[in-house]
Formats: C-alpha cells, structure tokens, sequence
C-alpha cells in the first residue's frame, strides 16, 4: 500500500474517488428522503430510484465508446464541473409540484456520471503498474464502501438535524469541485494511446462489444457477472420485507446489519491490498462467486437479526476481492483504446441483469416465498462461480510488472 500511495498521480486519483463517493452517497440517500418527505408516496420514492438507475442502461455504452475517444482526465473533470451546477439545482425542489424538476436533474447527474467511472477506470492502469493494479483496485472498492457509509450517515444527520436538505445538495458540489481540482494536477496523459477512426459512434459500441467475445477471460466475468446480478437482486429488493416482516424486528436493525457487512470489507479490501501479487484475479473471482452463492442460501435458514449479522460479516470478506479481481482484469485484458467501452458495458450488462432480477422478485416471492428466493439466488451465484471457473480454465492473466506512465513520479 505504501507502494502505491508513493505514485502521486494515484493519490490524486484516489481523492478524488474518495471525496466523490461521499458526495454520491450524501446526495442519493438526501434525494430519496426528499421525495419522502415532499410527496410521502412510495412511487415518488421508487420513480427517483429509476431516475437515478436509468441513465447506465440508457447510455452507458455510449458514454463508454466517446470516453475512448475523449481524453480521460478532462472527461472526469467536465463530468465533474457540470455536476457541481445541476446538483445546486435541488435547491429548487422546496415543493411537491417541483418534484418533477428533481426527477430531471437526478436523470442528467446519473447520466454525467456514466462518463466520469469508465474514464476512471481507464486511467487507472496508466497510473499504476500492472503487478500492483489488484491492490490498488481493492484499495478503491475499499475506499468507495467507507466513503459511502460516511456520506449515509452525514445525510441521516442532515435530516435529523433540518428541516431541509439543503446542506446535503451544498456540501455535494463542494466535493465535485474538491474532485476536479485534484483530478487537474494529475501528470499522467489521459488522451487514448488509440482513438477511433470509425465516423459513428454505434460502430465503436459494436467494436467494444465484440472485443469482450474475443476474449475467454472477458467473456466469463461479462456472463459471470450477469448470472450473479440476475440472482442477487431480488434479494436486494426481498431483504427489506424479510427483516421487517418474516423476522419481525425493527428498522433500527439496519444499521447493526449493514454495518456488520460494511467492517470485513474495509478489512478484506486491506488484506488484499497487501497479498495483491500473489492473487490470480480468475480464481479470486470464482471462489468468490461460489462462496457468495452458499452464504445467500444460507439466509433461508436465518431465525433471528444476530443470525443474518453473521452471514453478511462473512460476504463482507468475499465482496471486495470479487470487485477487485473484475476491475483488474479489464483494466490488463483490454487495449488502453477500448478500456472505455468494455468497463461501460460489464456496468451496463450488470444494471440490467439487476433491475431484471428486482423486477420479478415480487412474483418468485409470491410463488416460492421469500425464503425461497434466497435458496434460487444462492444456487444462481453458485452457478456463476462454475461458469467462470469452465471459462477461465487454461487462459493465463497478465501479472508481470510492466511500465506505467508517470509511475515513478512521486
């Protein structure tokens, strides 16, 4: 770790990332209590949930192929810049009658947003050489769950303490403009080592496309990915109701248990940061998978709160070496000229599978229970981690050092 933090183009990126994701999850959760409070309508809730998912499925690949033609560092900067304006604009939403103002807004900030994470991600790997990329994308994912958790909690303060969340919208854009000032002094070239020639746009999302099918390594963490999501999200959507409802205990539980998943991630994300050399992502990814699968079932056998507790602090260990393991392998499979793409499109691949899954959790729970459905969706992530494993037989994964740009500039 003290490796990494010695590249100072990676401690730039890396404030960057940190103060983002707070601001990211001081404004989603102040956007949700918003609506709450505003209209007191689950559907105004739900509707500003979809507002915010939209724009990954509406435009992610998009975003993805004109990140592979744009320099990637003024991508992030711009995304960042046109976010600290819009964001400002949830000033305005003081009534129900303007909540229509705060569907759009939250929309066009998701949809900047597509642009700043695969510009991110495609910067990374000329920052930081290759043998040390695992580490330093534990380290991120470790980052992006305490900065979440830190942005939560600051706007649960907020609106305990106002009547307004006006200071969640305001402390969002200072932490843009924190983001694109550190983002500016980063040395390393973002330009593409390749920009493409092809005149339209669709014809460089079909490139990015067929690049992950020429590729076994790839084409396994797309499907791997798509076969989880399409089981754990209807547990996201089933785990609320099954707290409230069939284990009967009170909403104050959600904060032990989210917490109680939150600590071993932080942690496994340390533990990885400092084994990074001599863990093979493709392995990492499958046992995960697996690992996953088994703990999810498990919940159908959960009785009480303290029992549920027990089996997130166990996936807690196994989700951040999961993202981690996937983030680095796109980041050395894939040509610095099409890293865009292809990170756009694992994200959109998973958005999709999710909000499937979420959409007929209701029906599954209806006809198997909940329970039930946590049984489906273990069994589906197990699925996932043998699929991968078939994939990613006899494909072998760059791990050697190699020469990123800037790397020594400390």
């Amino acid at each position: 770790m003290r490796a990494l933090f010695a590249i100072r183009d990676f401690r730039l990126l890396w404030t960057g990332q940190a103060v983002s994701n707070f601001g990211d999850a001081l404004t989603n959760l102040a956007l949700l209590l918003t609506a709450q409070r505003l209209t007191g309508s689950t559907a105004a809730v739900a509707a500003t949930a979809v507002a915010v998912a939209m724009p990954t499925l509406l435009f992610g690949m998009v975003a993805g192929a004109y990140v592979d033609r744009w320099n990637r560092t003024r991508v992030m900067i711009v995304s960042d810049l046109l976010r600290t304006s819009f964001v400002l604009l949830f000033l305005l939403v003081t009534t129900p009658d303007r909540m229509w103002l705060l569907y759009a807004v939250a929309f066009i900030q998701a949809a900047l947003g597509t642009f700043f994470n695969p510009a991110r991600g495609a910067l990374v790997p000329r920052i930081v050489p290759t043998d040390q990329l695992l580490a330093a994308n534990s380290f991120s994912q470790m980052t992006q769950v305490a900065a979440g958790l830190v942005g939560t909690a600051v706007a649960g303060v907020i609106a305990a303490a106002f009547d307004t969340l006006a200071l969640a919208y305001v402390i969002d854009a200072a932490t843009f403009l924190i983001s694109l000032t550190a983002i500016g002094l980063i040395r390393t070239d973002g330009a593409p080592e390749a920009v493409p020639t092809t005149p339209r746009i669709w014809a460089d999302v079909r490139f990015g496309i067929a690049s992950v099918g020429r590729s076994r390594i790839l084409l396994g963490v797309m499907i791997g990915a798509a076969i989880v999501m399409f089981g754990l999200g209807a547990v996201n959507v089933l785990l609320v109701p099954f707290i409230v409802d069939v284990l009967a205990v009170p909403e104050t539980w959600f904060a032990a248990i989210e917490a109680s998943q939150v600590v071993p991630m932080v942690l496994a994300a340390g533990l990885v940061a400092v084994l990074g050399r001599r863990l093979r992502p493709t392995s990492v990814i499958s046992w995960a998978l697996t690992g996953i699968g088994v703990l999810v079932a498990a919940i159908s056998l959960v009785r009480a709160p303290l029992h549920l507790m027990l089996v997130f602090f166990a996936v807690g260990w196994l989700i951040t070496p999961l993202q981690a393991s996937v983030s680095t392998l796109i980041q050395t499979e894939v040509e610095d000229a099409v890293r865009g793409r292809t990170g756009a499109a694992l994200n959109t691949v998973i958005t999709a599978a999710q909000v499937s899954s979420m959409a007929l959790a209701g029906v599954a729970a209806a006809v198997m229970g909940v329970r039930g459905v946590f049984v489906l969706a273990g069994l589906i992530a197990v699925m996932s981690g043998a699929v991968t494993a078939v994939l990613f037989k006899g494909t072998a994964v760059v791990t050697a050092s190699e020469p990123a740009a800037d790397a020594a500039a400390a």
